[in-house]
């Protein structure tokens, strides 16, 4: 293809197309909100104008839906940005043009017609309100021209061509990184392509734990200690570098990306919730992986209703005494120390009375998982996110320190918790990157190499297309989750970004997945192919770290309350 020819491929203006259709969707956003809140409010009831918890779970889908328009709408506001600033710097190039272009058109038909909130979920502009005038904002003119004109076959079959000339690199387009972070990713791109991806799906279908050499290698590596500051043995690289390295270690494989989740989750809780002396004993030794911690959290009947755990944390003397039951605990055999939340106060049954103790134990040992007194173990199969093991663990009679109280103050657990949420969620948002796109590296593969009908399946369009959206969505994503990681590195809050980006990001890693396995046929429903490993692996994303139900919720009720 000409360069002129690849020309016309990019609409005329795009930068402003996109960045007009970015606004809209916002301005959307920002009119309906007084549509949702008249019908969650109670006006006239004793809340006097608050959002009422009741009617809001009555109109779960309209409020849920709302969360969702917000979250696209900010993904947009995010693309437009990055286009805008590499555009500035003379980077913004045919690849990211295209990528963009097909993205706005397809998420602008989603806002007109419906947005996916799973498989059998779409919510669209007329369960959020019913003015008119406001559902003209989705009706702008960037929003119509990039759906009617933006996403035609031949953007879609250019960018799949793209994808099979950059076959083998990190990234297909310019992620707006500076030089630092894109070293990172060579580094940790071409570690996980010699030490992980060649036996990722070996280790998945023997479901074993992930090879305690290559953890202590990540450890070398400083992965477990990348955000904890210098002065605690760490990199003190911030959240930016974490997303890229989580990303290039998921894309590998889920099990390695996430091995670092736990040490991240308890480095944050003990940086900001720790005394002093807990901040000096225990971050070296995270930082360093001469300690694996694992989150001790959810139990059998609370699920995401933290707030009414019932395992009991009784003080004797310089000790607390353990009873009770938790379930999903992931790498818990191997952990040197629990994160262990507990119920300190036996007369509370809210959130209140509720503290976190940092409870050393013996790392298992085949044949004895849990060799610590008063604790029991057994272990929950798993159809995918391998490689760690998740258990099911049983506390009577065992003892925590007292000194181990995080923070030294009883009855702070669950706001040291609620602490932590914002990085975790960036976290996660980037390991769904890295599975999504190893979803479309398989698929491309596959799509490249399969011959039917006399060609490769690739030149297909129902192929080809499933790639060049893959592309567009991962892109889209990515921007959203480093928007995310920025606002936690400047200091900023960004509980709002990080549910939006694990919520959309999520999504397309599923989507993702389940295309690269349609693309497989037959083939991708057999166990030796990884399009299977893939599938299992997403699916897991839109559950952990908050469910897309609970996300959903958590961002509107943000905006809904005033938040912005």
């Amino acid at each position: 293809m000409t360069h002129t020819a690849s020309e016309t491929l990019i609409l005329p203006g795009l930068i402003g197309l996109l960045r007009e259709a970015a606004d809209s969707a916002s301005l959307f956003v920002a009119e309906a909100k007084p549509q949702v809140l008249a019908h969650i409010t109670g006006e006239n009831g004793p809340n006097g104008g608050k959002v009422d918890r009741k009617l809001a779970d009555v109109h779960q889908m309209r409020v849920h839906g709302y969360g969702w328009y917000a979250a696209y709408a900010e993904l947009m506001n995010q693309v437009a940005g990055w286009a805008e600033r590499l555009q500035d710097e003379g980077q913004f190039g045919e690849i990211e043009a295209l990528l963009a272009q097909l993205l706005f058109a397809e998420y602008s038909a989603q806002l007109i017609g419906g947005v996916p909130m799973n498989q059998g979920e779409i919510v669209r502009p007329a369960h959020l309100v019913e003015d008119r005038a406001v559902m003209n904002r989705l009706f702008s003119n960037g929003i119509m021209k990039l759906m009617v004109e933006g996403g035609t076959q031949a953007v879609k079959t250019r960018i799949a061509q793209h994808l099979a000339d950059a076959r083998g690199r990190p990234t297909l387009e310019r992620t707006g990184l500076d030089e630092t972070f894109e070293m990172i990713r060579d580094q940790f791109h071409a570690f996980a392509e010699e030490k992980v991806t060649p036996f990722a799906h070996q280790w998945h279908l023997k479901d074993e734990l992930i090879p305690i050499e290559l953890v202590e290698e990540l450890g070398a590596l400083g992965v477990f200690g990348l955000t904890i500051p210098e002065e605690f043995g760490g990199s003190g690289m911030g959240k930016t570098a974490m997303c890229v390295v989580s990303e290039e270690l998921s894309r590998a494989w889920i099990g390695v990306g996430s091995l670092a989740t736990r040490s991240e989750i308890a480095g944050e809780l003990i940086l900001t919730g720790g005394t002093d002396a807990q901040k000096e004993y225990w971050l070296p030794k995270i930082a360093s992986a001469e300690i694996l911690p694992t989150a001790v959290f959810t139990e059998p009947n609370t699920g995401s209703d933290l707030g009414s755990l019932r395992t009991r944390a009784e003080l004797q003397g310089d000790h607390y005494v353990v009873t009770g039951n938790k379930t999903w605990i992931t790498h818990a055999a191997r952990a040197d120390v629990m994160t262990l939340l507990v119920r300190t106060d036996p007369a509370t049954t809210d959130y209140r009375g509720l503290s976190m103790l940092l409870a050393p134990k013996p790392r298992g040992t085949e044949g004895d998982d849990f060799p610590a007194p008063g604790m029991s173990g057994g272990e929950i199969g798993v159809i995918g996110y391998r490689g760690m093991k998740e258990f099911e663990l049983g506390f009577d009679g065992f003892t925590v320190p007292a000194e181990n109280l995080l923070g030294g103050v009883p009855g702070q657990g669950f706001k040291q918790l609620m602490a932590t949420f914002e990085s975790a969620r960036i976290q996660t948002a980037a390991r769904a990157v890295g599975v999504a796109q190893a979803a479309l590296e398989t698929g491309l593969g596959y799509a490249l190499d399969r011959q039917q009908f006399g060609q490769a399946i690739f030149h297909f369009p129902r192929v080809s297309n499933k790639l060049a959206m893959m592309a567009a969505e991962i892109m889209g994503v990515r921007q959203l989750t480093y928007y995310a990681a920025r606002q936690k590195d400047e200091g900023k809050r960004c509980d709002l970004e990080a549910g939006m980006a694990k919520l959309i990001a999520a999504r397309v890693a599923w989507a993702a997945a389940d295309n690269a396995l349609q693309i497989h046929g037959g083939n991708g429903f057999a166990m030796e192919y990884a399009a299977s490993r893939l599938l299992a692996d997403a699916r897991i994303l839109n559950i952990f770290e908050g469910a897309g139900e609970i996300q959903a919720q958590v961002i509107a009720r943000r905006l809904l309350d005033g938040g912005n």
